[in-house]
Formats: structure tokens, C-alpha cells, sequence
């Protein structure tokens, strides 16, 4: 006769979350980066040392591109041949204060090496990056609106379902010059 499970304690997240992170080939900095969760408290979930309270799994569980319950599972699942993220599974990084939002379309394991964002810029909005490390370089394609790209002391405009390269390892600027919205398609590429 099996002894029956206590349903009591809550789910061991540490085991399942430290899985999927190291599949990622994601350090804990990394993570903790990505999902806004500061590196100790990834660290002592990992150890089963503190369980996260939902808002923090969750944004786990967007950072590492899952649904939540995946985190909340300790059985570890058959690996899915086409995994798809509905747009709500996306993770974002909300640039409001400057009227940009970027939606991390690549996977985090990626990260560093290429990456690639869904941008959308409101009108008058800009996104406005430092030196990214040597050699990178960013290649932008306007889906819609209209929008000027500055490197250094160089403006152009990009026209609609034109791509633009340059290099980001200097000072760089994407700015909607339009009156309404703006999205384009923004791949990074680390030398």
C-alpha cells in the first residue's frame, strides 16, 4: 500500500527553475536581469531556501519563456518538438518613460549572442542605447510608421520595409519621426 502525498507543503520550485535556466544556458545574473528578480533571491529559490510568491514566479516563468506551471511542477516533462509562446508568454521590456516597448522574440539562451525584439515606438518615442560590446551590430527593418536611426554624429531615415545595419558599439538612437505608432523588426548581432 502506497503512503499517500501530502498536497500541504508547497511545490518545489528551486529543482524546476534551476532546470530550466541552465537549459537556457542562463547564469543566475542573467536571469536575474532578464525577470527583474534579484540574484539572491534566485539563488535561495534554486536551494529550496524560500518559495517565490506568484507575481515573482510569474515573472520567472516569462523571463524563461514557460507557463507558470512548468515552475510549479517538479516532474520534469518530454522535451516539446514545436514549442509556440502565445503573445501574453512573450517577455518585454517596457521602455514607457521614453515610448518604446521591446518584445524579446529570441530565446533567452541566445542572449549575448543574437537577439532578436519586436520594437514599438509611440509617436516622439525613441530608444536610445550605449556602446554595446566591440563589433556588435544591429539590422533594422521597418514593419510600419516612420523612423530615423543615429549613430554618432549620422542620421538616416529608414523607409517602411527597409532595413538599416550599423554598428552598435558606439552610441546609437532609433527615433519614430512620425505621428503615429511605429514597429520594425531589431535583430542584435555580438561579435
Amino acid at each position: 500500500m502506497k503512503t499517500p502525498v501530502s498536497t500541504n507543503a508547497p511545490p518545489e520550485v528551486g529543482a524546476a527553475l534551476q532546470r530550466l535556466r541552465l537549459a537556457r544556458g542562463l547564469t543566475l545574473e542573467d536571469l536575474s536581469r532578464i525577470a527583474g528578480v534579484s540574484k539572491s533571491m534566485l539563488s535561495q529559490i534554486e536551494r529550496e531556501k524560500a518559495n517565490p510568491t506568484i507575481a515573482i514566479t510569474w515573472r520567472l516563468a516569462n523571463a524563461l519563456g514557460v507557463q507558470i506551471g512548468e515552475l510549479l511542477s517538479s516532474v520534469e516533462k518530454d522535451i516539446e518538438t514545436i514549442r509556440v509562446l502565445d503573445a501574453h508568454e512573450t517577455p518585454t521590456l517596457p521602455g514607457n518613460h521614453a515610448g518604446y516597448v521591446l518584445r524579446i522574440l529570441g530565446p533567452m539562451e541566445l542572449a549575448g549572442k543574437y537577439e532578436w525584439y519586436e520594437l514599438t515606438l509611440a509617436a516622439g518615442g525613441e530608444l536610445v542605447s550605449q556602446p554595446h560590446d566591440p563589433g556588435a551590430t544591429e539590422h533594422l527593418t521597418l514593419l510600419h510608421g516612420a523612423v530615423e536611426v543615429e549613430v554618432g554624429a549620422q542620421k538616416k531615415k529608414v523607409k517602411l520595409g527597409a532595413t538599416a545595419r550599423y554598428p552598435a558599439d558606439q552610441p546609437h538612437a532609433i527615433r519614430n519621426v512620425g505621428k503615429s505608432e511605429a514597429k520594425a523588426l531589431l535583430v542584435v548581432i555580438h561579435r
